[in-house]
């Protein structure tokens, strides 16, 4: 066995033993609980609120919308100013924004797959493939660091209002594991360049119709890129502030929902509760975090004095903006994307289910994978 064998051997071993049924199974068995007991319940009780739809201001409604659509522009304007100054335009970027966005609420562990079709996406567009794997990388990354550090601040601001909340614990010990993950990531390119070529590209093998070569290129230009990033500290602050917009915008619309139903939150024990929602979302147990995220900061709402129906009702709302309607949107400017770029005329079905291949390829690579080792 090579050396490159016995270096992916270890990781894979224990996919090895569990049976590919047993494991796909229990992931299916774990989706299932996850929307049994913390989806269902919620769309049933929201059913006996309803009738707080019919007191709600609608100002605060069609506020909460174009709250909404401008947190998931400032996403775009943080991909633009991650890509080199000739990428496509900013409303172009925004649709391919929405795309990935559909395809990681639908998948769970949705990023893999999201951030593969972002990248095929890019590259068709005409952006350099190492660039555009750069932006993919850093806007995700530095997104989560970026509420991470805002989550911090609310929660040591609002202890004085709210006092301390057990689960405030455990999301800071998650919030600290991700950033120190997230500083060895950013330390491995810059520094221990050489080495985490090795790795990506043991990883990179598994990825059809992708070379070592291609590999090692996009490494070496996200630590040139990150370098870089630092360097310019105009091209950082904006990144940084679009960051923050995106989140502080989506945490708005979800403020603006319960001044709908007429709750108005203090700010800051509201972004508590939307940031350890959105935090404890990165478990790949349901795609986008759903039913974990609206578990949570219901949860959290009610003990900072909201009514369970009007939290319920809010949250729901929000969620409906925030994680559903992306899917629908989403998958009308892929379409439109694919029309862009001189594709073949296709049928709107066909193009989902070209759209529904993209997202699968992270999962078969890794069937293919497992085939080739059993067969070995």
């Amino acid at each position: 066995m090579s050396d490159e064998e016995q270096e992916t051997t270890p990781a894979r071993s224990w996919r090895r033993r569990v049976p590919g049924p047993l494991r796909h199974g229990l992931t299916i068995f774990l989706v299932l609980l996850v929307i049994e007991y913390l989806v269902i319940p919620k769309f049933v009780a929201a059913s006996h609120a309803v009738a707080l739809v019919t007191h709600s201001d609608v100002v605060f409604l069609a506020v909460a919308f174009v709250l909404e659509a401008a947190s998931l522009f400032a996403y775009a304007l943080l991909t633009r100013v991650l890509l080199p100054p000739d990428s496509p335009g900013v409303g172009t970027l925004f649709r391919v924004d929405l795309a990935t966005t559909a395809i990681a609420h639908v998948v769970p562990g949705g990023s893999a797959a999201s951030a593969t079709l972002g990248y095929r996406l890019f590259t068709k567009l005409g952006v350099d493939g190492s660039a555009a794997g750069f932006a993919m990388a850093t806007e995700g990354l530095g997104s989560a660091v970026v509420l991470n550090v805002l989550l911090w601040a609310s929660l040591v601001v609002s202890i004085p209002f709210a006092g301390v909340h057990p689960i405030y614990v455990t999301v800071a010990v998650v919030g600290m594991l991700a950033i120190l993950a997230i500083a060895a990531l950013v330390f491995a390119f810059t520094q221990g360049e050489e080495r985490a070529i090795h790795v990506v590209q043991a990883i990179g093998r598994r990825v059809p119709r992708v070379s070592e070569a291609q590999v090692e290129s996009v490494v070496r230009h996200i630590g040139d890129s990150l370098r870089d990033l630092w360097a310019n500290r105009d091209q950082l602050r904006h990144a940084i502030v679009w960051a923050t917009l995106n989140w502080l915008l989506d945490a708005a619309c979800l403020w603006a929902f319960l001044a709908a139903f007429h709750r108005y939150v203090n700010p800051v024990e509201l972004f508590a509760a939307y940031g350890i929602g959105n935090v404890l979302a990165v478990i790949p147990i349901t795609p986008g975090g759903l039913g974990v995220v609206e578990a949570t900061t219901i949860l959290l709402l009610k003990s900072f004095g909201v009514s369970y129906p009007i939290a319920l009702e809010a949250v729901i709302g929000w969620r409906l903006l925030n994680f559903w309607l992306p899917i629908p949107v989403g998958a009308g400017c892929y379409i439109s994307l694919r029309a862009q770029l001189g594709a073949e005329r296709v049928g709107r079905r066909e193009a989902l289910a070209v759209m529904a291949a993209e997202a699968r390829v992270v999962g078969s690579r890794d069937l293919d994978a497992k085939d080739g080792n059993a067969i070995s």
